[in-house]
């Protein structure tokens, strides 16, 4: 009996010293090894793949008229340094609604050139409205010091009909000339929604999905014709 009793617990000790290694068989398992290596790059792909689209997302130009310091501001025109923020105002449609780059409505225009900071104000500029691609002018104003730092060009365009026009700005100082122009369109709406960009977004998708899905079906293909060891 007392030699059972000593056999017995060494016989527990062995079968679980066999058991033991067994995690350590599977996951030495070429399949299992397959199996994880197939997730890992498919989770790999899919990171990726929601990482380039939520960067194209994001990446849809603004618009805006004033926003955040380092935003993009399309109705900005640098001069030199120096920024001057155009608008234009076509109030017998819009009423107070402001436009640059695309004003819709033919008739009456309030262009608005504000500084944006006091240098300008101490310096001459001068101020032209062009009809492209003629160079027609229809709008001048002398070079002159501003010290209210906002310069306002009341354009009838039904004179001159819907088109391309460029806005000219340029400091006149000591003799010296630096010419900096804005084109805008008359008569014209701006897309609302760029859907090129959209189904550029989406093939591009559909094609890294589909490349995906051959590389990670190869890898499964590759790893079950392997022999087990």
């Amino acid at each position: 009996m007392t030699l059972f009793l000593r056999y017995f617990p060494a016989c527990q000790k062995r079968d679980f010293e066999m058991q033991t290694p067994l995690p350590a068989t599977l996951s030495n398992n070429p399949r299992n090894k397959n199996s994880q290596g197939s997730t890992t790059k498919l989770s790999w792909f899919w990171t990726v793949l929601s990482a380039l689209f939520l960067s194209l997302s994001f990446s849809t130009p603004s618009y805006s008229h004033r926003g955040a310091l380092d935003e993009i501001d399309i109705c900005r025109i640098r001069v030199g340094a120096e920024k001057i923020h155009f608008t234009a105002y076509t109030p017998t449609f819009t009423q107070s609604e402001g436009f640059c780059r695309f004003i819709p409505n033919v008739g009456m225009t309030n262009l608005i050139f504000d500084y944006e900071g006091k240098k300008l104000r101490d310096v001459s500029i001068e101020f032209e409205v062009t009809k492209e691609p003629e160079g027609t002018r229809i709008f001048y104003l002398e070079p002159q010091k501003t010290k209210t730092g906002t310069v306002k060009a009341d354009i009838d365009f039904s004179k001159y009909g819907a088109g391309d026009y460029l806005a000219h700005v340029t400091i006149v100082h000591d003799g010296e000339k630096l010419d900096t122009h804005l084109p805008f369109v008359v008569g014209a709406e701006q897309a609302k929604t760029p859907w090129g960009r959209y189904l550029f977004m989406l093939a591009s998708v559909l094609v890294l999905v589909v490349a995906g899905i051959s590389i990670l079906t190869r890898h499964q293909k590759t790893g079950q014709g392997n022999p087990e060891g």
